[in-house]
């Protein structure tokens, strides 16, 4: 028999790895494409792990309680070399936007390379399941544990090493649990039948050398690092160019060279002298935004460049005034406000990298200056929740270009800033300001298509209405220049010196003032939607516009998609107009367009993952079912079918809808990942104890666990009274909420698998793989349900899967013992 504690610590490490590495695929999926993509890795992880255990229900039959340990130990070790292996074709294999065909052929690759480490860590945990001399319980206990501690120590791991080295540690890792099986074999003579190359008899090389891999990489820049490319078509970003790096579980930041060029503005005015030069750096984020720093000096007039930028517009309105700036990124809105008259600033960011390179005398403080200004604070967190905890009020409250164009462009389907963008939030950030306060917004605008921007002021009157104020037109001034537009929206009905001030200033620097409470608005989608009345009201305007200007809120809270998929005539529209012009950019504008790409994306990663569930699963499988029970095939069918879409239309959902508690989604994806993880695996242990045996056993289970789904959306709002709380606090109420849901949810699986085995054992690989093909293909449509329609329509549709499993469960049950009494 197999030492007990090495071999457990073995399987320990491999399920705390396979969780590792894929968080950490998130992260590196969000550098080199988008971040709404990041859902493939959990997929692919599913993929993986159902096809590796298809292989040892027809492949791996040698493998026995004596010899188990040994084949752990190779196929252990060939998991660590196929997490390196994959890897480092993953990072030679770009992502640009290409013709459909070659995007294909790309996208399927992608699929083959975060599936295959993920098939052979399926084989290491279904031997050690289901063929280890132990308790099936102890090991799936250990299992579970690995898998959970994996969850939160990958949070604390890419805060101390940058991802690509992250991954080859993980793969030096899983390379330590295959020394830990190879112990655990002990002395007893090795089974040669099994492929005996020579690597895969030495793991402790194969640990030393990936984790020397590991430390090398993380101490060079010069080292494994991902190409982004993202939507460009050409150009390839090396990431040599840049004279610091760093990463971490929010995004990876380059800072680039110091040079002397014309000054950065987002949307710079007409007026603005001609010829000025400054010095500056160019700060990338995951490979496509971009933000600048310039460099500070004393010299008088030397950041006057930064009046004439229009997202600054509000301090020329108000200077002097208490001022708060979400998302500090380089420093350059509170060097605004400074140079502009504020001099009482704090500033709030998310990215502990940014105030570390403002604040750290050995990177950028000097450079910056940001830091050793008289009244400037610098605070770590997310902005939305500082806000809703502190009990400080501001005069002024800015958000300037808060997002990457990643996400403007393609969609942003899972990114932090999408709860800055929401009703609830916009309510919150009002909230802080004092009664004559002012909240400024700067987003990307297209004259010819003003939709961003108008999503923006529906936003902001949604906001004021659900604040109680029944004229939110007397409340909102909006100005553009060029590709961008600032919306200042007041506590107060704007006075007539505020409004004198604003407009002799949008005069003086070339704005056009767009919408003002004294003004008829310059476009009809303005007038439109300030006349609102009631949020129903302006339900029904947005409803009117053939792309998606609606408020979103915390339950629909992709306001970076602008594109309504519901309504399929609009986006013919939007298409025709592309092939008769062969652009977006006349009537729809740039966002349309990177809407589209982000949809067709995420369409072509469905259907190519459901091929991939065919060929990997379904067909390898099909032999188990050909000479079993019809019925039994059918009813089975169904059962593993619906578990499957149910728990990952319901995982993705919660990892939606918390992402905006949280305010990031590693957080989110850490914390609904560990607590599913859990609370799934005690439901499992659980229904050994408490076995459902009778139909009304069925009937209270499924019924309790629909219900329970069925009204989170009612009572998840109820969760903002915790936003306020800090990091700590918060991740414990998303845990206490999903915890009756996983507990529930864990009954299905072993409850189906015990009716099948009751009745016929033979079919058990086809109901295996049907079950995962359901999650695998599940994982892009909740992606795609949410956008459409909303978070709450997911969760509900998990709930009504499980609410269809029950006459299925019933029947099967029937079978199962109409077949045992036959037996008998």
């Amino acid at each position: 028999m197999p030492n007990r504690k090495y071999f457990f610590l073995g399987l320990f490490l491999v399920c705390m790895s396979t969780l590792m590495l894929q968080i950490i695929q998130t992260r590196i999926l969000s550098v080199v494409s988008m971040y709404y993509l990041a859902f493939l890795s959990i997929s692919m992880a599913m993929l993986g792990m159902t096809a590796g255990a298809l292989i040892v229900y027809f492949k791996l039959d040698k493998v026995t309680p004596e010899n188990i340990s040994i084949y752990l130990s190779r196929i252990t070790t060939a998991y660590a070399l196929a997490i390196f292996v994959c890897f480092l074709l993953q990072l030679a294999s770009p992502m640009p936007v290409v013709k459909l065909g070659t995007l294909v052929v790309m996208w399927l690759k992608m699929i083959f390379l975060l599936a295959a480490p993920f098939a052979v860590a399926g084989v290491v945990v279904s031997l050690a399941l289901t063929r280890s001399p132990f308790p099936v319980g102890i090991t799936y206990g250990v299992d579970l544990l690995g898998a959970a501690v994996g969850c939160l120590a990958v949070l604390l791991l890419l805060n101390w090493i940058d991802a690509p080295s992250a991954i080859l540690f993980v793969a030096a890792l899983s390379a330590v649990g295959a020394i830990c099986f190879r112990l655990a074999h002990g002395n007893l003579p090795a089974d040669e039948t099994f492929p005996n190359w020579r690597i895969l008899k030495r793991p402790a090389v194969v640990a030393l050398a990936l984790a020397a891999i590991a430390s090398a990489n993380a101490s060079t820049r010069y080292g494994l690092q991902p190409i982004a490319i993202k939507m460009k078509q050409t150009g390839v970003q090396v990431g040599t160019n840049f004279d610091y790096e760093r990463w971490n579980s929010f995004s990876r930041i380059l800072v680039g060279p110091s040079t002397t060029e014309e000054p950065f503005l987002w949307g710079a005015s007409p007026k603005m002298p001609q010829g000025l030069k400054v010095e500056e750096r160019i700060l990338n984020i995951d490979g496509f935004a971009g933000t600048a720093m310039p460099r500070f000096t004393r010299d008088a007039g030397s950041f006057d460049f930064l009046k004439y930028d229009i997202t600054n517009l509000a301090y020329l309105a108000r200077s002097n005034s208490r001022v708060a700036i979400i998302g500090v990124g380089s420093g350059r809105d509170l060097l605004s406000a400074y140079t502009l008259g504020s001099k009482d600033i704090t500033g709030v960011e998310l990215n502990p990298i940014f105030i570390d390179l403002l604040t750290d005398d050995r990177k950028l403080r000097n450079y910056a200056g940001i830091a050793d200004l008289p009244g400037v604070r610098l605070v770590v967190d997310e902005g939305r929740s500082w806000f809703a905890r502190t009990k400080e009020k501001f005069d002024l409250v800015q958000m300037s270009m808060i997002d990457t164009f990643a996400a403007t462009g393609a969609g942003a389907f899972s990114l932090s800033e999408n709860g800055l963008y929401t009703i609830e939030g916009w309510r919150i950030f009002l909230s802080a300001l004092n009664p004559s306060g002012i909240f400024t917004v700067s987003r990307w605008h297209s004259p010819t298509a003003p939709i961003e921007i108008g999503r923006t002021t529906s936003l902001a009157v949604a906001a004021l209405l659900s604040l109680g104020i029944e004229k939110p037109r007397n409340h909102i001034f909006l100005a553009s220049y060029g590709s961008l537009a600032t919306i200042i929206v007041s506590r107060q009905p704007l006075s007539d010196a505020d409004l004198r001030s604003l407009t002799d200033t949008c005069d003086k620097l070339g704005f056009n003032v767009m919408a003002a409470p004294d003004k008829t608005p310059t476009e009809a989608i303005f007038a439109d939607l300030l006349s609102a009345s009631s949020l129903e009201d302006l339900s029904a305007r947005t409803s009117r516009y053939s792309l998606d200007v609606s408020a979103p809120t915390d339950a629909r809270p992709f306001f970076f998609n602008q594109l309504d998929i519901t309504n399929l005539r609009n986006v013919g529209v939007i298409l025709d107009e592309y092939r008769r012009t062969g652009t977006f950019i006349s009537g729809t504008g740039l966002v349309a367009a990177g809407n589209l790409a982000a949809m067709g994306t995420l369409l072509l990663l469905i259907v190519l993952s459901a091929l991939a569930v065919i060929f990997a699963i379904i067909l390898p499988a099909r032999s188990s079912i050909r000479n079993v029970s019809p019925r039994l095939a059918w009813l089975g069918s169904v059962y593993f079918l619906l578990i499957g879409l149910g728990f990952m239309l319901i995982e993705i959902g919660m990892i939606q809808r918390v992402s905006v508690f949280m305010g990031h989604p590693i957080y989110a994806l850490g914390i609904v990942l560990f607590s599913i993880i859990l609370s799934t695996g005690l439901g499992s242990l659980l229904s050994e104890r408490i076995p459902l045996k009778q139909p009304s056993h069925v009937v209270a289970w499924l019924s309790l666990l629909a219900v329970y789904v069925f009204a989170m959306p009612h009572w998840l709002p109820e969760l903002a009274a915790f936003e306020s709380e800090g990091l700590v606090t918060r991740s414990l109420v998303c845990i206490a909420a999903i915890l009756p849901a996983g507990l529930l949810m864990g009954f299905g699986f072993p409850t189906g698998m015990r009716l099948v085995m009751m009745h016929d054992p033979r079919p058990t690989p086809w109901f295996w793989g049907v079950n995962g093909a359901a999650g695998v293909f599940a994982a892009g449509i909740a992606v795609a349900c949410s956008i459409a329609f909303s978070i709450d329509v997911t969760l509900r549709l998990g709930a009504l899967s499980y609410l269809l499993l029950m006459p299925t469960a019933l029947m099967l049950m029937t079978e199962t013992r109409t077949a045992v009494l036959r037996a008998a």
